[in-house]
């Protein structure tokens, strides 16, 4: 198998498991703020992924740092806005990084694309507006995961440009995540001492009186979806190109709604099954054009 296909199936498997987190997500909301979610969640990752800081080489410790900074900013923003706004906007918003990534590779990075690919852009955007149309007004929510939304367009764009300056020493994916996480829990931190009287210690006393249902979640979230994922993420992004990594990544509101059905009772009507399947031909469409070329 080519690999690109390899890091095409290792991107959907991301993409699915993000579509699965958002219950979890969710749960842990309605007990905790956005900073101390992120918190407990990197805590836990680097307890797993600190060992790998042990022979880590120059390129992948700055590049990891760096791009856990930007998936900090992303994640904070993507949280608070979850708390101010509906989840399928939440999710609407958060997957028009498949138009973001593009119109940000443009303008900084003067890339030019395809008419093919514009098209899978159009396709998927269509897509989730079908699955996710609502009538209520633009709100302080919309605006927060529209700002989380640039940031991880960039973070994708720069996990391409990571790929594309060290091709002669790809930097090693378990490595770049356990910088990440080491990032976000100490980013969370700083946050937390500055923002609450008593930091992590108050969160401590919280997180102990959790009840069952929210720790699982919260393990879930940190193990599958934090060390596992993101490591798959970095490497499957050294063989796929950002924009149709983005475009993959616009299946991550099908999977949702799909966790959505499953868990939760919900239903998506006629509308919503077209958009869906709409997202889905954008995947295929895109994979069956030639790759972006430079200016």
């Amino acid at each position: 198998m080519r690999p690109e296909r390899l890091g095409l199936m290792a991107l959907l498997a991301v993409t699915v498991v993000w579509g699965t987190t958002f219950p979890a997500m969710k749960l842990l909301s309605a007990r905790l703020d956005a900073l101390q979610i992120i918190w407990l969640r990197f805590a836990i990752a680097l307890a797993v992924l600190a060992p790998l800081w042990r022979g880590m080489q120059r390129h992948e410790r700055r590049w990891g740092c760096a791009l856990g900074a930007l998936l900090f900013l992303a994640f904070w923003l993507q949280i608070e806005g979850l708390a101010h706004t509906s989840s399928n906007r939440n999710a609407f918003v958060t997957g028009l990084n498949v138009l973001v990534v593009p119109l940000i590779a443009m303008a900084a990075l003067g890339r030019r694309y395809g008419w093919q690919l514009w098209a899978a852009c159009a396709m998927a955007c269509a897509g989730m507006a079908l699955m996710f149309h609502e009538n209520e007004p633009w709100n302080l929510g919309d605006s927060l995961t529209l700002a989380s939304t640039v940031f991880y367009a960039i973070y994708i764009l720069a996990l391409e440009e990571c790929a594309r300056r060290n091709a002669a020493q790809p930097p090693r994916a378990t490595r770049m995540a356990a910088a990440q996480a080491t990032v976000m829990a100490l980013a969370s931190t700083l946050m937390l001492l500055l923002t609450r009287e008593n930091g992590p210690g108050s969160l401590l006393q919280s997180a102990a009186q959790l009840p069952f249902d929210a720790w699982a979640a919260l393990v879930y979230l940190a193990l599958l979806a934090s060390v596992v994922v993101v490591t798959l993420q970095a490497w499957g992004q050294q063989r796929v190109d950002a924009l149709r990594s983005a475009i993959v990544f616009g299946l991550e509101p099908v999977f949702a709604a799909l966790t959505a059905w499953a868990l939760l009772g919900e239903r998506l009507g006629w509308p919503g099954l077209a958009g869906a399947a709409l997202i889905v031909a954008a995947l295929v469409f895109s994979q069956v054009q030639p790759a972006p070329q430079k200016s």
